[in-house]
């Protein structure tokens, strides 16, 4: 684990969560465990692991999420009280977009920039105290984890008394449809809609309420956020052909889709085709936030 911006875990438990308490005693805020999945995802991409993969193409999708999911996760961090001088958790860092976000929140200013967080050593694991933390978070993780209810009552033992937890997560049996209706994105959402067997929690969105007080945890506030936009300029048209892009293996694995049916490399030119012409709007996923301070 890196103090800041990178631990490889598998899914948290009492013998995976692991920090350097003593490294990261000292001035670093910002903690993050960069594996979502259980079992921890290998380095290369393979499908049978994480249908999104591992890949170059994935940490580029990853940043385009954050342009366009960015605002929302700040605006729920802000509500939730993450503040400057707290030393926050952050689990699933994927690219490290949150864990940049929150050293900008929380006034690290040597964890503001992507680079910063190259080059820190990896000395050996020791496992994390309790009460470590002012605020733990994360974004699209529970929906990948066998037993959400379990990890979020390990991660509240994390916290200090009055600590923070916060997650968004989406609903992706509810995703928004373009207007005018757009074949095109009818049938690429009909392709990545994931297996029910897939082990993905389609619904972590608007179970996160409820998971929260299944966990012990008092009643959260929670919000969602809907994206939309149009015209050109739009980058949800990219996002959405990089999303596509690092599902084919999968897709194609399954026998879901031929992957000369897509030709990925000018998908986001149709994409936005597709929108333009017709003077229309592409809304993208909701995602929900929960929040709550633990007694």
């Amino acid at each position: 684990m890196d103090c800041f911006g990178r631990a490889d875990a598998s899914s948290p438990s009492p013998g995976h969560l692991r920090a350097l308490s003593k490294t990261c005693g000292t001035p670093w805020r910002i903690v993050a465990l960069m594996s979502q999945t259980a079992p921890a995802i290998p380095d290369t991409t393979d499908p049978a692991h994480y249908a999104l993969g591992r890949s170059m193409d994935e940490a580029r999708r990853l940043m385009l999420q954050h342009r366009i999911y960015g605002s929302a996760t700040r605006e729920l961090f802000e509500a939730a009280g993450i503040s400057t001088g707290m030393r926050v958790l952050d689990v699933g860092s994927g690219a490290g977009d949150v864990a940049l976000l929150l050293a900008d929140l929380v006034g690290d200013r040597r964890g503001r920039r992507r680079g910063d967080r190259a080059g820190v050593d990896r000395p050996g694991h020791r496992t994390m105290r309790r009460g470590t933390f002012d605020a733990v978070v994360g974004r699209w993780v529970l929906m990948y984890q066998p037993d959400p209810v379990a990890l979020l009552r390990r991660l509240a033992g994390m916290l200090r008394p009055g600590g923070i937890l916060a997650f968004q997560e989406s609903d992706l049996l509810a995703m928004h449809r373009p207007y005018p209706p757009a074949p095109l994105h009818e049938q690429l959402y009909a392709w990545m809609q994931p297996p029910t067997e897939s082990g993905v929690e389609q619904r972590m969105g608007p179970k996160l309420f409820s998971s929260f007080v299944a966990a012990g945890l008092p009643d959260p506030a929670v919000r969602i956020d809907t994206p939309v936009g149009g015209g050109p300029d739009w980058v949800g048209y990219e996002y959405v052909a990089a999303t596509t892009r690092s599902l084919l293996p999968m897709l194609s694995m399954l026998g879901i889709v031929d992957v000369r049916e897509i030709d990925v490399d000018s998908l986001a030119e149709r994409l936005r085709d597709e929108i333009v012409d017709t003077h229309g709007v592409q809304p993208l996923a909701s995602v929900y936030g929960a929040w709550v301070r633990v007694p």
